[in-house]
């Protein structure tokens, strides 16, 4: 069944305290703002997203989990899946010591920032990352050499019958990437590490403007389309091995599709100039693609998540 059939509208709203949305556009969800119409349900607690996530099975409804909409590239028809934001609800931090909990819809900079300031080390190397929590420790988000998997300690994840199970460190197969974590992340404990906090503020602020000047946030985008490519680098390479050198050596900066064009300012970021869709993006990933094949043979992999109707995720061509 559709998350947009009216019967199924009917009985999530019966059983569920947050937001039921019927036919929301989801280019306000995304930070690529694209995307076509869906169900969206805004939790108001755990509780309730587990009652709302207890009816989708019930009905035979996919769920797909959204938080900020970074990372993902929706579909221009939108989504019968049932999307679940996460946000308001589900964003709490507290911590005892250096073990910290954090909820799945706290976005990562603010989780950067509130732990930097109370002196604890290792989140606030994520404060250039968008995007939210459950999201960061689904994909295993990183930057400045740090990534989630560095600092988690367990994952609460809800089933898709309603149910949470919290996930310890050592049964989490966490890559580059990559977590391989099924299900709706409800929240991460993550241990930190001591510091000075005017020095961690201090370093905190320079990262965020250092990221800020070097990416085109200003634009609707994704972040990085494609991943880096596996070390090393070919003899005679002579700067930086990531997929944005390879895009910038091929000359693709600037390269437009519709209203899609890779940023002039990080050939890694693919900006939506005002009329993008998302069959736009994805014929640009795939002249990208086989623009690097043919200059260096590297074959590069998207870290940007296709979505497709079902809120499955599809390959890039």
């Amino acid at each position: 069944m559709s998350a947009r059939a009216t019967s199924f509208l009917k009985s999530l709203s019966r059983v569920v305290k947050g937001e039921v949305k019927a036919n929301a556009p989801l280019g306000r969800y995304s930070s690529y703002r694209i995307g076509g119409p869906a169900t969206v349900f805004v939790p108001a607690s755990q509780g309730d997203l587990l009652a709302g996530l207890s009816e989708a099975h019930r009905a035979g409804v996919p769920v797909f989990p959204l938080g900020l909409g970074s990372n993902v590239l929706l579909p221009d028809d939108g989504l019968d899946a049932l999307v679940v934001r996460l946000g308001k609800g589900l964003d709490g931090v507290h911590n005892e010591g250096d073990r910290w909990w954090l909820g799945a819809g706290l976005p990562a900079p603010l989780a950067a920032r509130k732990t930097a300031k109370q002196g604890w080390a290792g989140l606030h190397l994520m404060v250039g990352v968008p995007g939210t929590v459950g999201g960061g420790v689904y994909m295993n988000a990183g930057c400045h050499g740090a990534q989630w998997a560095d600092v988690v300690v367990g994952v609460t994840v809800a089933a898709p019958t309603g149910e949470c199970r919290v996930i310890p460190r050592e049964d989490i197969s966490f890559q580059y990437r990559w977590s391989g974590l099924d299900g709706v992340i409800v929240a991460a404990e993550v241990r930190l590490s001591p510091g000075d906090p005017v020095l961690l503020e201090e370093e905190v602020e320079r990262l965020f403007a250092w990221r800020q000047a070097g990416t085109p946030f200003s634009q609707p985008c994704c972040g990085s389309v494609f991943k880096n490519p596996e070390p090393p680098a070919p003899p005679g390479w002579d700067r930086a091995w990531t997929a944005g050198s390879l895009l910038e050596a091929a000359g693709l900066k600037g390269t437009r599709s519709g209203g899609a064009e890779i940023s002039t300012m990080h050939a890694n970021y693919f900006v939506n100039t005002g009329s993008a869709t998302a069959s736009d993006v994805r014929s640009l990933i795939a002249k990208a693609r086989a623009s690097v094949r043919e200059h260096f043979g590297v074959e590069l992999e998207t870290e940007v998540k296709i979505i497709g109707p079902s809120g499955a995720y599809e390959r890039a061509e």
